[in-house]
This record gives structure tokens, C-alpha cells and sequence, in this order.
């Protein structure tokens, strides 16, 4: 069974059938029947490629360091964290620092960068972190190492429940890994956190463990605007799942994603007197307004082949457009095998990236599509030759892509 011929009725989900292997009989066996959740062999080998992607992106980062330096004609290389210093990074910093607001009360955003288009989960964790490790960076970097390990396991686990397979447990690891926006998952950026807040909250609701589930997508949720989306395929899942009446009374455990936002909102508005200054400010600092589907695909398309930017943004742009076909593509493919709160999912991620004056993001954003890199690791148990197509198309993406931000440069 795979990804694209799971029958999606809620007895499949219920009673799939467990993975093909599991913790070796002795010890630990008796302690994982004991509820001590020690790792199978299917969670090492997803942390075992982990390890080793951690290891080709930190040599990347070494490398990138010394062929493209900050300063022209430098002669020593800048620290090796300073690679991991861009973009949206320093936004999280100043959060985490500084606060939202340094200044006076009312006095709205001090440094004029919009931070308040930024969830405060990743920057609160940050701080206290911080507590422990006095490097800013250091402890950014560690909280995705940390994160990104719990999200990789959980992704094999949730491979492994859609379609019974140990094998596609370890490509569809394997094939998230090496996904071209990978560095994101490294760098001190809130992708690994969601993730490893997301998957788990999904996993808990395939098994029906509502409560639970609402809980980690409230969590998610302080992280990513995406948490929303989350909860609502939950909610779609749930009512799928029900046979009687009585699993309704799952139902309110799902209003909980919805108070982070709220908080926040209250948060902001109490400073600056706008319950929509978050929106506001994604909209000053990446012309997140609302548009029409067309003419968001329209002004994409402009940029990324009209001469309006430098070809290094313009090549961004174009992996945006890229982005956006296959999300529609998958998004046709959950809709036709009928996995609709997956659908609902990513039909939100691609309505609320995919409607602004151009689209921004959307190649980070395919990390947080799980359904893709199943979808891809069950494929290629059929085809095996999609393995191959796949890694010798990802491999100099996932290149580009990363000395692309590891060196400064906008890598979307």
C-alpha cells in the first residue's frame, strides 16, 4: 500500500497495519511494551541520515565561507556561524532580544522591520534558550539540530503508518533531507520547530488522540500562521473519523489552535491599537495585500523573467513559480485519492502564499508539505527509478540553494 492507493476511509487509518519491522526482541523490546518509547530501527536510520546531512550542510557552510566572504579581497574567513546569519534570522534576534517593542508603549514598531509579522514561539524558545547557551546563533542553530531530529523521526513514523513500509519510511526521510530548501532546516529558522511540532500533532491524530493533537497544533501554531491550516485539516480528520455522535465531543479540543492567535492579536493590539497589525506588517515588508489568484501568478511570472530584478532574484522567483505547480499538482493528487484533510491542508498553505501581489516563500514552504515527500518515498517503491530521477534532480538544487543563503545572497 502507498501513499497515492491509501484508501482514505477512516477503519484504513484506524487499523493500518503496523511497519514491516521493529525494536529487536530482549530488553528493549520489553522496555518500548513498558511505554519507555525508545526508538525502533526505522527512527534510527531516519536520525542516522539526519546526522549525515547535518554533516554535508556544515561542510557546505565551511566551504561557502571561503569562496564567497562577506568583505571582498578578505583574508581570513568571517566566523563559521556568521553563514547562518541571514535574512529572517535577525528579525527572530531582535524578537528575542529586544522584545517586539523597545520603545514606549504605543510608540508601534521601534526599529521600522516588521517584526510583528513574525509568531513569537520560535523567539520566546530562543531566549531561553539563550538562558543556557550565551551565543545568539549557537542557540538558534541548535534548537532546529534539536527540533529537526525530532521532525525526521516523526516523519518516518507518519511515512510508515500511511503505507505499511519500512522501506518508504527511510526514502521519504531521505528524500525530505535532500529537498532543495533543506538549509532551512539547519539554519536558525522556525521550519524545523513547526515541523516538529506538526508531524507529531498529525501522527496523534491518526490515532485518534484528539486532545493531544490539538495541544502540539497550539504549539505549532505560536510558531507558524501555518498551525491554522493544520487545525483545520484536524478538523476535517476528525469528521471523517467519526461513526457516532459521541467522537463529536472531540470536536472543541480543536478551538485551541485558534488562542496563540488570538493572544498575539491582543498582544499587538494593546501596543499599537490594531488586532490586525500582524497582517499589517506582512503586508508593509512583503507585499502580503490580498490579490487574485491570476494576478499573483501574473506578477510572479513578471519578475521572474521580465527585467525588472538581477538574475539572482529572478532565479528565485522562478523556483516560486516552480513551487506553486507542484503544489497544484499534489494538491489534484490528495483530491483525487480522496486524502482530503491533506488536501485541505496544502490547498490553504497554496491560497494564503499564493494570493498576495507575488508569491514569497513557496519553495520553504514544500519543507512543511509531509504528504509530498510520502507521496515521493511510496513512489518510488513502485518506480525505482524515480529514486535516481529524484536525487540527481534535488542534489544540485539542494547545492544551489544552500551556498545560495549560506553566502547572503536571497535564496527565497
Amino acid at each position: 500500500m502507498s501513499l497515492v492507493t491509501l484508501d482514505p476511509a477512516p477503519a484504513t487509518r484506524e487499523h493500518a497495519p503496523a511497519p514491516e519491522h521493529g525494536p529487536s526482541p530482549g530488553w528493549a523490546a520489553r522496555c518500548r511494551r513498558r511505554g519507555a518509547g525508545l526508538l525502533d530501527r526505522g527512527d534510527r536510520e531516519a536520525l542516522w541520515l539526519y546526522l549525515l546531512t547535518r554533516i554535508s550542510l556544515w561542510g557546505t557552510a565551511y566551504c561557502t565561507r571561503l569562496l564567497f566572504p562577506d568583505r571582498p579581497g578578505a583574508r581570513e574567513p568571517a566566523p563559521l556561524l556568521t553563514a547562518f546569519e541571514r535574512w529572517d534570522w535577525h528579525h527572530y534576534l531582535h524578537i528575542a532580544r529586544d522584545g517586539y517593542f523597545p520603545g514606549p508603549a504605543g510608540s508601534g514598531t521601534t526599529y521600522g522591520d516588521n517584526r510583528e509579522a513574525f509568531f513569537p514561539g520560535f523567539p520566546m524558545l530562543l531566549r531561553a534558550v539563550h538562558a543556557l547557551v550565551p551565543h545568539w546563533t549557537a542557540a538558534g542553530l541548535l534548537i532546529s539540530l534539536v527540533a529537526g531530529a525530532v521532525a525526521v523521526v516523526a516523519l518516518g513514523r507518519t511515512a510508515r503508518w500511511y503505507t505499511a513500509h519500512a522501506e518508504a519510511g527511510r526514502r521519504t526521510v531521505l528524500f525530505f533531507l535532500v529537498s532543495p530548501c533543506a538549509v532551512f532546516l539547519a539554519a536558525g529558522y522556525t521550519e524545523a520547530l513547526f515541523l516538529a511540532l506538526a508531524l507529531p500533532a498529525w501522527l496523534a491524530a491518526l490515532r485518534h488522540h484528539w486532545a493531544l493533537a490539538a495541544l502540539l497544533t497550539a504549539l505549532a501554531t505560536t510558531v507558524r500562521v501555518s498551525g491554522l491550516f493544520l487545525a483545520a485539516a484536524l478538523a476535517v480528520h476528525l469528521v471523517m473519523a467519526t461513526r457516532t455522535g459521541g467522537r463529536l465531543r472531540a470536536l472543541p479540543w480543536l478551538a485551541l489552535p485558534g488562542v496563540p492567535l488570538v493572544s498575539y492579536a491582543g498582544y499587538l493590539a494593546a501596543h499599537t491599537g490594531d488586532w490586525m497589525t500582524w497582517k499589517h506588517a506582512q503586508e508593509r515588508g512583503w507585499y502580503r495585500t490580498f490579490h487574485l489568484p491570476w494576478d499573483a501568478w501574473s506578477a510572479t511570472w513578471e519578475a521572474a523573467f521580465g527585467d525588472r530584478h538581477p538574475t539572482g532574484y529572478a532565479l528565485m522567483f522562478q523556483a516560486e513559480l516552480l513551487a506553486m505547480v507542484v503544489g497544484i499538482v499534489l494538491l489534484c493528487v490528495l483530491a483525487r485519492r480522496r486524502l482530503w484533510p491533506e488536501a485541505v491542508y496544502l490547498a490553504l498553505t497554496l491560497a494564503a502564499l499564493g494570493t498576495s501581489y507575488w508569491y514569497m516563500s513557496l519553495p520553504r514552504s514544500t519543507l512543511l508539505w509531509w504528504p509530498l515527500w510520502i507521496g515521493l518515498g511510496a513512489l518510488s517503491l513502485r518506480r525505482p527509478r524515480a529514486k535516481a530521477v529524484y536525487l540527481c534532480l534535488a542534489g544540485p538544487l539542494t547545492t544551489i540553494l544552500a551556498v545560495t543563503f549560506l553566502s547572503g545572497r536571497w535564496a527565497g
